[in-house]
């Protein structure tokens, strides 16, 4: 059992927590929780035994194994293999006796050794780790690759699969699917769900909580409260314990109506019942979970884009790759405004490759990809962040790389954008160097937003953002008007924002029939050893692509009606502002006694246009509304 008893913990003068008491038992698997910087890894070095606690105590079992990742990056000559099987520190050492052992002089030690190294499993030690290291999302050629060839990203998953190898008691994890595509986080989920010992995790992957943990750990204003149940029972026991003010009801009651506009509009044009009974669930728990949200310090959305070009990007036949090497082929695929698409697929398959094509970073080798004269893409993607200056501020970061737009901003528009993405005050003025990877990523974010885009391309956009940045950027994406196509492994994020998901396999694209538990279904069935092979028997059959193209068509064929729809309710807003200001003119007793008659009249006559055009446009919109409900024109 881990025990904290009334401990408090500070980084330098700041106070992380106090009087934090809290017992963890023999095969829990708890989740820790709160926003960036409240004190999640500074926990989880304590229980390491790397901080000791400010006051209070802390006390654990003695000869407790425990394993958690590495954060420096291998540059060994050693394979991606035997790098992942050292992580198995117990079985090296019985090797490394055996081979120091004689066979003349150590006879009867080097039998009992070699009986140890069966009886751990030594025989079988590499297929293990090529196991591990296939769930993990590397290639079969990668096992004997040296580990310093790999990239960054890749060498962490090396290390999270040297971590997960060694034979713990405790395992500790922080944030451990930020190098993960989707594939590789369902079997990592599936492995701690097997896992026998203690896990503590930190996340802000919702799904994943909820898969794993039976217990969370909240950490926020410097107390420290434990929930029993997953992230899901958590959020609705928090926001059940907690009292709210009159602005944050009213905060929580504007986000939910937006969110069922937007599902509303998504009803009038779904054809799939799947997708839309997940949309509807999602609704039916931020009803429940939104008073947990609304605490967020981000309040932003995208600005609608200058151009809504149809279509905003078209592959037809198209052959694209990297010099001779071609990646994908016969890739056909059509964007337009309102579409939400996922991109599926295992590690190195091409997704990003795809997304590469379609921003126009990368030419096509073959067919054709033709983009609108007035497309206008936001790319976000690891490479965006890495092209922050480091010695540049936000505000000037915010100014280099926001397009012309920005550079007619004033300065107080500028702070009051940034601001909206939690960069208030002189934060502003600070070099980017000093960000964490959770700033860096809303920094990008904001300079994206600032762009205006018609297009957004999101590549794995969630890593490092806490809970109340992935909620609002969920909320900004439901009402984006232009087309938005997600790579990630954010089970939240590309179940809630994207109406149908593509396949990249095999070195192709094709659409895929269901939902994200459909794809997990799928990849089990198949077994990871055969999940590339047959990946293009998906939603292969003529009928549905079909079916699609009719889909699609609908869509084109009922957007004029959904602008019409937004336009109306604009102006209806407008008119109703314009409304309420001339019946107070009418109202106040000093038009009538100290003002001129023509200027009554006046107000009197604007009063009664604007009534008549607000009759006149709700029967306009309740028209517009019938015609789309019927999916008519």
């Amino acid at each position: 059992m881990l025990t904290l008893s009334d401990v408090e913990l500070r980084r330098g003068p700041q106070v992380l927590f106090e009087h934090a008491s809290l017992s963890i038992f023999r095969g829990e698997k708890v989740g820790i929780v709160g926003r960036n910087g409240c004190g999640k890894s500074s926990l989880l070095a304590l229980v390491r035994g790397e901080l000791a606690p400010d006051a209070g105590e802390y006390s654990a079992p003695p000869n407790q194994r425990m394993a958690w990742v590495s954060q420096e990056l291998p540059s060994s000559d050693a394979t991606l293999v035997d790098y992942v099987l050292d992580g198995d520190v117990e079985l090296r050492q019985i090797e490394a006796q055996i081979e120091a052992a004689s066979p003349i002089t150590d006879g009867s030690h080097l039998a009992t050794l070699h009986a140890e190294h069966e009886r751990m499993g030594g025989c079988t030690g590499k297929s293990r780790a090529a196991q591990m290291v296939a769930g993990l999302g590397f290639n079969d050629g990668d096992l004997n690759r040296p580990i310093r060839e790999f990239s960054g990203g890749l060498k962490m998953r090396a290390n999270l699969g040297r971590a997960l190898m060694r034979r713990s008691d405790v395992l500790l994890l922080d944030e451990p699917t930020n190098h993960l595509d989707l594939d590789a986080l369902l079997w990592l989920e599936d492995w701690l769900r097997a896992y026998p010992g203690t896990l503590l995790l930190v996340s802000h992957d919702r799904e994943f909580l909820d898969g794993v943990c039976g217990r969370i750990v909240h950490i926020q204003a410097g107390t420290v409260t434990a929930y029993a149940g997953n992230y899901t029972q958590f959020e609705i026991q928090h926001a059940a314990e907690t009292q709210r003010t009159q602005a944050l009801a009213d905060k929580r009651r504007r986000e939910i109506e937006r969110v069922q506009s937007f599902i509303d509009r998504f009803r009038a044009k779904a054809s799939k019942a799947t997708q839309a009974q997940s949309r509807m669930k999602w609704l039916a728990r931020l009803e429940e979970i939104a008073p947990l949200q609304v605490e967020s310090d981000f309040d932003w959305d995208f600005a609608p884009p200058a151009k809504l070009p149809r279509p905003l990007v078209t592959l037809e036949q198209a052959k694209t790759g990297y010099g001779e090497a071609v990646v994908l082929r016969n890739v056909t695929l059509q964007i337009s405004p309102g579409d939400r698409i996922g991109v599926l697929g295992r590690n190195g398959a091409g997704k990003s490759t795809l997304m590469r094509t379609i921003a126009g970073q990368l030419n096509a080798l073959g067919g054709t990809v033709t983009a609108s004269p007035d497309l206008a893409v936001g790319f976000f993607a690891q490479v965006e962040m890495e092209q922050l200056d480091a010695d540049s501020t936000a505000i000037e970061e915010l100014i280099r790389r926001g397009g012309m737009e920005v550079e007619d901003w004033g300065d107080q528009r500028r702070r009051d954008h940034l601001g909206r993405f939690g960069f208030r005050g002189d934060r502003v003025f600070e070099p980017t160097r000093q960000f964490s990877g959770g700033e860096r990523a809303r920094l990008t974010l904001a300079i994206l937003a600032a762009r205006r885009p018609n297009l957004l391309l999101l590549d794995e956009p969630t890593n490092h953002l806490d809970f109340e940045m992935r909620h609002t950027l969920l909320l900004a994406l439901q009402e984006f008007a232009g087309a938005v196509v997600v790579v990630s492994h954010d089970r939240a994020l590309l179940g809630s924002a994207c109406d149908r998901f593509v396949l990249v396999s095999n070195g192709g694209v094709s659409p895929f029939e269901g939902d994200l538990q459909d794809y997990a279904r799928w990849l089990k069935s198949l077994g990871a050893d055969k999940a590339n092979d047959k990946a293009d028997s998906v939603a292969s059959a003529l009928s549905r692509r079909e079916q699609r193209r009719l889909e699609a068509e609908g869509r084109n064929r009922l957007s004029p009606l959904r602008a019409e729809q937004r336009r109306i309710e604009k102006r209806l807003e407008e008119l109703g502002k314009r409304r309420e200001q001339l019946e107070q003119q009418l109202a106040d007793p000093a038009l009538y006694s100290e003002r001129p008659v023509n200027e009554q009249r006046k107000v009197s006559r604007e009063h009664t246009d604007v009534v008549a055009e607000i009759d006149s446009l709700e029967s306009q919109w309740l028209a517009v509304s019938e015609s789309l409900e019927s999916g008519s024109v």
